[in-house]
């Protein structure tokens, strides 16, 4: 799937959930910080509920409450 028909701020999401470093999941404190956001908790908040909608349209796993992969990437 092609990430670019997705809108600038999920775009960002997917491509730090297809780094090297998202591998085993990520949490949103760590997406947060990954894309130099502060990890408020407003911060945090928005990016769960981005990351989520990932996950309901087919683009993300969440492998465990809270955290996320991107499809197609091994869980554990």
């Amino acid at each position: 799937m092609a990430a670019t028909v997705l809108p600038a701020d999920y775009q960002r999401i997917m491509s730090v959930l297809e780094s090297d470093a998202a591998r085993e999941g990520m949490r949103c404190q760590q997406l947060a910080a990954a894309l130099g956001l502060q990890a408020v908790p407003a911060k945090v908040e928005g990016l769960r509920s981005k990351a989520k909608r990932l996950v309901e349209r087919g683009w993300a796993l969440q492998t465990r409450p809270g955290v996320f992969i991107q499809l197609g990437a091994p869980a554990d």
